[in-house]
């Protein structure tokens, strides 16, 4: 029976397990991963490592948790969510049991494989043991279950500081070591008073604001930052600010740093949206749907994928390994948001078989996700090229970066009223918007963006054209 007990249960913390007195011998650990399970844990505390959220993902950072230490978790129960430089996602529990162990905070970067959280899962319907294999079970076991905290607390290393995740978040925030406060708690536990009173005698709260727990949880970290930063200088306090790339703002990096290699060239045109504002404004007029806000977006978008039924370069990407271009078969036309998160670009799927109407929902619903930091990974991989909007912003034209492995990108001022000269000579009105084509010069020339862009220039200035090619 104690050889049963021993394949049964599974090992607590590596420097502690001498101390539990478990004479059956070290209990056997479990991995969770992203391969579905064989079989669930016979018993004991298990530890849920963060598993694989995506190819060629190495690390995520965690933006909050959904449970917290000594709470019961269901089977697929979210547990926390967390953000990798493609997408934000939650982990769910592949256990039954108790939340032992929480060890990470917010704003944390988790390392794939590495262990997020313990989970103390009850056998409860497995074969029960016999007196003497209970018997040689240290009391310390039967804490875990009773006590977590004050167990998780005693265990801990030797010259540590005692305190929660919590606290030490809190310490984190105001950028304060925590092995600096003398705890006030139980065993020379670090309380959340200790550190205010830390901070403040340190002066070190005035520049680093202390957010309430629901605050916290409704300002993203990146805003957060900024707002410090930001106090900061009204206070009048000149020094340097270290501010953390995560998520998105790191996907940036590395995708620009690429593109950078890449020869880029820039084709620049004037576009009259004369006609494009008229029929914006009557489909809007006849609007009878609230949930539907006609833009002239997806009008760029849906006449943009028809100029790239001639022009199917403009919609393809180069594969350095064999020098070969790729012609892509789907129009899926990323459109770049500016969120509070970082630049995120989710794309339209298959805009060539989408009408307006489609397009125009579609792209409300990866508006509505990007702002709350909820695209899934489908929703911004797989583009073909890019739309940058900056005239919502205000400016008047760019030069973006190429978006690879994309062969092009266009920026897209704001439309603005100026006069224009008829070819007689007579001032008129017009409502024009600049617009800057990027592209991959691996793969397209001068004339063929050229070409491509007055093919689209003719659709968004005649827009009736839409209807011969419409599908």
């Amino acid at each position: 029976m104690a050889t049963s007990w021993m394949r049964r249960c599974s090992k607590i913390v590596n420097t502690r397990r001498s101390s539990l007195g478990v004479s059956c011998g070290a209990w056997k650990s479990r991995y969770f991963s992203s391969q579905p399970l064989v079989d669930s844990p016979a018993g004991g505390l298990v530890e849920v490592p963060l598993a694989q959220t995506g190819e060629g993902i190495a690390e995520c950072e965690l933006l909050k948790w959904f449970v917290k230490e000594g709470d019961y978790v269901e089977e697929f129960q979210p547990l926390c969510e967390v953000q990798s430089d493609k997408a934000t996602i939650e982990i769910t529990s592949r256990f039954k049991g108790k939340v032992f162990q929480v060890l990470y905070v917010p704003g944390d970067i988790m390392k794939v494989g590495e262990t997020m959280l313990k989970i103390f899962v009850n056998d409860g319907e497995s074969t029960s043991t016999s007196d003497d294999d209970c018997s040689q079970i240290s009391p310390d076991f039967h804490l875990i279950e009773s006590d977590p905290e004050n167990f998780l607390i005693n265990q801990q290393i030797p010259g540590g500081v005692l305190a929660t995740p919590s606290v030490r978040h809190l310490a984190k925030q105001h950028d304060i070591n925590i092995n600096d406060i003398s705890g006030s708690g139980k065993d020379g536990r670090v309380l959340k008073e200790d550190v205010l009173s830390y901070a403040v005698s340190k002066g070190v709260d005035k520049d680093l604001p202390i957010l309430s727990p629901a605050l916290a949880e409704k300002t993203d970290l990146f805003h957060e930052r900024e707002t410090k930063c930001a106090a900061s200088v009204q206070q009048g306090i000149i020094e340097d600010k270290i501010l953390p790339l995560r998520g998105f703002q790191r996907s940036m990096v590395k995708s620009m740093t690429m593109a950078a290699k890449v020869p880029h060239f820039y084709f620049m045109e004037e576009i009259n949206c004369n006609a494009l504002v008229e029929l914006k404004a009557s489909f809007q007029k006849e609007n009878t749907d609230p949930n539907v806000k006609h833009t002239f977006l997806p009008f760029l978008i849906k006449s943009l994928s028809m100029a790239l039924n001639k022009y199917p370069l403009m919609n393809s990407s180069f594969c350095e390994e064999s020098h070969e271009i790729v012609l892509k078969g789907c129009h899926n036309v990323g459109v770049a948001m500016a969120t509070p998160y970082g630049l995120v670009v989710p794309n339209i799927k298959k805009a060539q078989s989408q009408s307006i109407l489609e397009v125009t929902k579609e792209l409300a619903r990866l508006q509505q996700l990007a702002v709350g930091n909820k695209l899934s990974t489908e929703d911004i991989t797989g583009g073909t090229i890019t739309l940058s909007n900056i005239g919502s912003i205000g400016g008047k034209s760019g030069s973006p970066i190429l978006n690879l492995p994309e062969a092009a990108i266009i920026a897209i001022g704001k439309i603005q009223k100026l006069p224009r000269f008829t070819d007689d000579g007579n001032v008129y009105p017009a409502c024009v918007t600049n617009v800057t084509i990027g592209a991959d010069h691996r793969i397209v020339d001068g004339a063929t963006v050229a070409r491509f862009c007055n093919e689209w220039k003719l659709l968004i200035e005649k827009p009736d054209l839409l209807l011969l090619h419409m599908r």
